[in-house]
């Protein structure tokens, strides 16, 4: 196998590598020791389709591959951590499961304003993590319960979600059966304009001070991702999938 870049990679890597340095890099320390988000970067990096330039361009993306997403992260993360970060958990986390499992309609009213080329491009993130439930999924507490009229109501918290108060679009997780465990997690699309939808505390890190991490309580109530019960099988194919940008973020 030829690891080589190709040519319009190699291409690709040197405007990367010109913007981290023009960009990010001198404000990367600011944006750690404020601990502040980095908005003017991220509203660069979406006016550049940098933020989806790994979808295909017929639901919005910039039609790039992985190895240009993988060397945008790689690029940032070399000047700033951050900003490698929030490329990696928008894309993968946010972005990704709505592409891979999402109706048309879905498609185009959620995914598209997420990795369209423009300024003011909304950001996405994913909600999985819970006070009493990390690794252990089917211990989460969040649960969604079926209305009459086929909506849902939302209870339950999220903690350490890379993106939370910023995202507007977040993929959660929740109960709709208890007794099924696993099988019984399904997926959900949540706006951040949902009734009922609060973020808490922005927690203090070690490091990637400028991606902020908060505890999210939510009472939306509809947007099924996929199929109910179908939630554990889309969050682990997410998080496959998200390894790539944590390589990328960490330069491995």
């Amino acid at each position: 196998m030829d690891f080589r870049l190709t040519k319009e990679e190699a291409l690709f890597q040197k405007m990367c590598r010109q913007f981290a340095l023009n960009e990010v890099e001198p404000i990367a320390a600011e944006i750690d020791e404020q601990e502040r988000y980095p908005e003017e970067t991220v509203q660069k990096l979406m006016k550049y389709g940098l933020m989806g330039i790994q979808f295909p361009k017929e639901v919005g993306g910039s039609g790039g591959n992985y190895v240009c997403y993988t060397i945008a992260i790689e690029e940032m993360s070399r000047v700033c951590a951050t900003t490698g970060a929030i490329i990696s958990a928008h894309g993968t986390l946010g972005a990704w499961p709505i592409y891979a499992f999402g109706t048309p309609e879905q498609k185009e009213k959620w995914l598209r304003p997420l990795i369209t080329a423009k300024e003011g491009a909304k950001l996405g993130a994913f909600g999985l993590t819970e006070p009493n439930a990390g690794t252990d999924s089917a211990a989460q507490q969040t649960v969604a319960v079926k209305q009459e009229d086929g909506s849902y109501i939302m209870n339950g918290s999220k903690v350490f979600i890379t993106g939370g108060g910023r995202a507007d679009t977040y993929v959660v997780f929740a109960m709709t059966d208890k007794s099924k465990g696993n099988h019984g997690i399904s997926a959900f699309i949540v706006e951040s304009t949902f009734p009922g939808f609060s973020v808490g505390k922005i927690e203090n890190k070690m490091g990637l001070h400028g991606v902020h991490t908060s505890e999210i309580g939510i009472v939306p109530k509809e947007n099924l991702l996929g199929q109910e019960g179908k939630g554990f099988k889309i969050c682990m194919q997410t998080l496959n999938v998200g390894r790539i940008g944590i390589a990328g973020n960490l330069g491995l």
